[in-house]
């Protein structure tokens, strides 16, 4: 996840000066915001400001100068608040899915969450008892 400030920028800067990427840009920036928007960088080369880049994916948050740090470690903080076990199987499931087919990505979705099932059976209860209703994660 990227916490980016309304003034920063993004750009394949070195297609002004015809330097080929070789650092896995051509591979990682279209998985990343789609083949389209990527070539649009790669072949550009122009810049890419921050709320341009929210819009394609590039990155999460657009804050004000000066917070992108207290921003991000506050994302960050609140990623600990929830139950970890199937934080991180649904964290590994979205970034090892693209390598896979989609019929062999689903299982893997499954096989990590039934190693899960006693935290989510918990948290289902929980759920069944008022935490968390109305979006209010206060006493999670």
């Amino acid at each position: 996840m990227r916490v980016v400030e309304e003034t920063a920028y993004f750009g394949v800067y070195c297609r002004r000066f015809g330097v080929p990427l070789i650092d896995g840009g051509t591979v990682r920036l279209p998985r990343l915001i789609g083949q389209s928007r990527a070539l649009d960088m790669i072949l550009t080369g122009r810049q890419v400001t921050a709320q341009e880049a929210l819009t394609f994916g590039l990155a999460n948050r657009v804050v004000p100068p000066g917070q992108a740090l207290p921003e991000a470690q506050a994302l960050a903080l609140s990623l600990t608040k929830f139950p970890q076990a199937t934080l991180r199987a649904d964290r590994m499931s979205a970034y090892t899915s693209f390598s896979k087919p989609l019929e062999e990505a689903l299982q893997a979705e499954i096989d990590a969450a039934v190693k899960t099932l006693p935290d989510a059976v918990a948290g289902a209860k929980r759920f069944i008892g008022g935490v968390g209703r109305g979006g209010d994660f206060a006493k999670l």
